[in-house]
């Protein structure tokens, strides 16, 4: 097993959320490494959190422990689960934020019904602190997922609509904005090489229209808008030095369409 935990939260850090759950898990392990994914996600974005977690967790070294806490059910009927993933091990709530990961691999999840290796008394507010923190730390220390309780055939699942591809091109839709204001797009680079290939096209965006697909945004003058491949291989609308959300007039669940020119 790995002793590494890693932390993906909507908690911010102005709060003491994120240091105290840490100080739970170092009571059960002290020898554990925690790395931060982020705690930035957007407040009760479950998607969000979902979008960042496929695109970090499956390149940490196995046996790593995933604690996701972006949980807006918290404390009402919704299910604590742990999952593995491939040589990965989830921990958080059963309400969609194992939904694009889940999607792509086989699980196996669990229901956290054991309330042994939880925290004596979890409130009904903080379950990052007394049940999904303190789980996580006895995975890492090599408990059985089995010993958590019970099997959970299929995990709440979320879905964002899928991009639709006709000879006319191709209509996706903006489903994660960055901290530059970046727009990520869910067209992947396979669509737009089966659909679009080597016809003239145009990008349309907010208040703008590209016309071609550049390396990175670094290609076009500064202010100038970029349509490029992104590292989770889909299309990504960027400002070179400036912000796409704000300057093009876009926000998440936008329409991005590719039209092809005849």
């Amino acid at each position: 097993m790995s002793n590494i935990v890693t932390l993906t939260t909507d908690f911010g850090l102005q709060d003491h959320y994120v240091s105290v759950m840490k100080a739970v898990m170092l009571e059960v392990s002290p020898d554990l490494r925690f790395i931060d994914i982020s705690h930035q996600i957007p407040p009760q974005d479950i998607m969000a959190g979902a979008w960042v977690l496929k695109n970090a967790s499956m390149e940490f070294p196995p046996g790593t422990v995933h604690l996701v806490v972006v949980d807006p059910g918290v404390g009402t009927e919704r299910h604590a689960v742990a999952v593995k993933i491939q040589d990965q091990l989830f921990v958080g709530p059963d309400n969609g934020i194992f939904s694009l990961i889940g999607d792509e691999y086989e699980y196996e999840a669990y229901r956290l019904s054991n309330s042994k290796f939880w925290k004596k008394k979890p409130s009904n507010t903080f379950h990052g602190r007394d049940i999904f923190a303190p789980v996580a730390a006895h995975l890492a220390n090599g408990v059985s997922l089995s010993d958590l309780g019970e099997p959970v055939e299929e995990l709440v699942t979320y879905r964002w609509a899928v991009p639709i591809s006709d000879r006319d091109g191709i209509q996706g839709w903006v489903i994660h904005i960055d901290r530059y204001g970046n727009l990520v797009t869910n067209i992947t680079s396979e669509m737009i090489r089966e659909s679009v290939n080597s016809s003239r096209f145009r990008i349309y965006a907010g208040n703008t229209i590209l016309d071609k697909i550049v390396p990175t945004f670094n290609s076009v003058e500064d202010g100038e808008p970029a349509a490029y491949i992104g590292s989770s291989d889909t299309l990504e609308i960027a400002i070179n030095k400036g912000n796409a959300q704000e300057m093009l007039g876009v926000q998440k669940g936008a329409q991005i369409s590719i039209i092809i020119q005849k």
